[in-house]
């Protein structure tokens, strides 16, 4: 075989993969919203009415600005990467239970149920924190990026922190049970570790470290520079968040090829 025939039938395995992923896609939408009222509409909605939510209650019990920064886009800017975290993590649960009999299909693999699930949360909460931002443009409450490509570097490497992250717990949670009970407690418990609702430059200088070993802080605050500019005195290594990122990544790779002896497959 030539190198020419590897990369087609390279070419041809990611075509079928990607074909798969939109398969379970969809499949996914239909089971867990149907096919009647919203239907698939309530990916974007259901992250709307969160993020909205939020935004609204914190613009109306918070003071207009704080550090300089405009309250409305300081949770817009946190909350929506938040979303995407816990909605990965949460949807990563058991999902390979849920989807078993699946796996009696060749192309169906472990990695492409969990990648499929990630994307699936990834994509809704990015369409609706996109419409709730233009929302409060529109409506005054926050002003546009003043740096687009800080602000897409940190959503996209907030994208891959969470596909590593829904890989990881969705393998962790088929080899122990311990792990599913432990993950809605956790969520709640890292919440000070996101960096959603402070910046790094508001804490004290000796604990600055400790916050910045977070990929999810990291991220956050690539998002908030691009949104604020040099105001918000942003801190992060792109150097740091890419290792880590990528080493997350890997972990989650090799859980996934190591997960399926672990699967109940009715």
């Amino acid at each position: 075989m030539t190198i020419w025939d590897k990369i087609k039938k390279l070419q041809t395995d990611f075509r079928i993969q990607f074909q798969v992923i939109y398969a379970l896609m969809m499949r996914e939408i239909h089971t867990r919203y149907g096919r009647e009222n919203l239907g698939f509409l309530w990916v974007i909605g259901e992250p709307i009415l969160f993020c909205a939510g939020v935004a609204v209650l914190w613009t109306a019990i918070r003071p207009s600005h704080e550090h300089g920064l405009p309250m409305t886009a300081i949770v817009i800017t946190g909350y929506v990467p938040l979303t995407m975290w816990r909605h990965c993590l949460g949807h990563s649960v058991k999902a390979f239970e849920a989807n078993g009999s699946l796996l009696f299909h060749r192309q169906v693999t472990p990695t492409s149920i969990i990648v499929a699930r990630a994307c699936l949360e990834i994509i809704g909460t990015m369409m609706a924190g996109l419409v709730v931002a233009c929302g409060a443009v529109f409506l005054g409450f926050m002003k546009p990026p003043q740096y687009y490509g800080i602000l897409y570097l940190g959503l996209g490497f907030h994208m891959l922190f969470c596909m590593a992250m829904a890989m990881i717990f969705a393998s962790l949670s088929e080899m122990s049970d311990l792990v599913e009970k432990a993950v809605n407690i956790s969520t709640y418990l890292f919440l000070p570790f996101t960096g959603a609702f402070s910046m790094v430059n508001w804490l004290p200088a000796k604990y600055r470290w400790y916050m910045m070993i977070s990929p999810s802080v990291e991220n956050i605050e690539m998002i908030r520079e691009g949104e604020f500019g040099l105001n918000a005195h942003a801190h992060y290594d792109i150097f740091y968040n890419f290792w880590i990122t990528l080493l997350l990544l890997i972990i989650g790779l090799y859980l996934t090829q190591r997960v399926r002896r672990y699967i109940l497959v009715q």
